[in-house]
């Protein structure tokens, strides 16, 4: 067993992302998204997946990639955010291959308000395809959940029409995931949003897979963004089988999970949550509040290790004419920030059987 044959190293495009995802499918594994905000957060990620010898989704989302792209250039007509998704993207598309993992390049939740960002990342798909036959990225998510499901499901159709001419995959949501991400606030939503139906799945699977079937759908199951307690949200990822059977008996087909599906919001859920969802044909699950903590966690330990050395750039518990220029020199206290982010990566991969997915036989960057 392993990916070796089946895909490349390197950003995977057109039907390369749909072999991934297939066998993760198919053999009960799930893909780590990782949010990413720079240079820095994008060569953990990348390392953390070559340790644990896996392939992985690196994502931006819109206030991620305007970060990417520098707090110095406004983000006027999502300028910013739609320079550093192409800059986060080529730094991807240089460096996965040499660290020697299956890529998925991605973009996160687009609401109705950002579509201009998911424009911009869409001509520069277009202009990368004349160029290299292939898109700049792997793939990107529209979250029309807030608008009525007609228009959600229609707006998502005609911008697949347009990606599918280049072989880009497309994520929707239908239904909401709860709490607030990057500038998006759904912590008053009712409920009974945070809960889509078997009905509203297969509407959008009829809608799109005329079209391609490169897709997958984002189904709230009670996923909440950000970190809460647990037990303060009831996640229901027996609700994801419903779903396949549900789409299973309306196809009339064999396959007992025709449906590819993304689980958001997944900080604070139990293991046998995860792995429920993962059983019942989630994919991808998406990481962003934990690894932002382990980020911060280990620049704060390098901190409190080291704070003796950090109050000026000569004196420290060695002497008062002894420079501290090895402890302030930034490659130093972001590699810590680095080291700690991998290790919490690492649990992700754990947490959705994505260890050693590549497989025995993979070849060694």
């Amino acid at each position: 067993m392993g990916l070796d044959g089946i895909v490349p190293a390197g950003v995977l495009t057109g039907e390369n992302v749909i072999k991934l995802f297939e066998y993760c499918k198919k053999n009960g594994h799930a893909l780590p998204a990782f949010n990413c905000t720079s240079t820095s957060t994008i060569n953990a990620v990348l390392q953390a997946a070559r340790d644990v010898n896996s392939p992985v989704i690196i994502q931006f989302s819109n206030g991620g990639a305007a970060f990417l792209a520098g707090k110095g250039i406004k983000n006027t007509n999502e300028k910013a955010s739609i320079l550093g998704s192409i800059a986060g993207a080529q730094h991807v598309r240089l460096m996965a291959k040499h660290y020697g993992v299956p890529v998925v390049l991605h973009s996160d939740h687009c609401a109705k308000k950002l579509l201009p960002w998911f424009d911009g990342m869409l001509e520069a798909n277009e202009e990368y395809f004349k160029t290299n036959g292939e898109p700049l990225f792997s793939s990107h998510m529209l979250d029309l959940s807030e608008e009525f499901d007609e228009e959600n499901i229609a707006t998502c159709a005609k911008y697949f029409k347009r990606m599918a001419a280049v072989n880009l995959w497309l994520e929707m949501e239908i239904g909401i995931t709860g709490g607030e991400e990057d500038g998006v606030d759904n912590t008053g939503v009712k409920a009974e949003s945070l809960y889509t139906k078997p009905e509203q799945v297969y509407n959008v699977h009829k809608a799109l897979s005329p079209i391609s079937p490169m897709f997958s759908i984002a189904a709230a199951f009670g996923n909440v963004h950000g970190v809460y307690k647990a037990g303060n949200v009831v996640l229901s990822p027996h609700l994801l089988k419903g779903h396949q059977e549900f789409a299973r008996e309306q196809l009339k087909c064999e396959e007992e999970k025709p449906l590819f599906l993304v689980m958001h919001g997944g900080s604070g859920s139990s293991a046998a949550e995860i792995g429920e969802a993962v059983n019942n044909g989630v994919i991808k699950m998406n990481i962003d509040t934990d690894t932002q903590w382990a980020y911060w966690d280990g620049l704060r330990g390098f901190y409190k290790k080291n704070e003796g050395y950090l109050q000026g750039q000569i004196g420290n518990p060695d002497g008062a004419d002894k420079p501290n220029k090895k402890y302030y020199d930034p490659r130093v206290w972001v590699r810590a920030a680095e080291e700690s982010m991998i290790k919490r990566a690492l649990e992700s991969f754990e947490n959705l059987n994505g260890r050693n997915v590549c497989g025995d036989t993979w070849p060694k960057a």
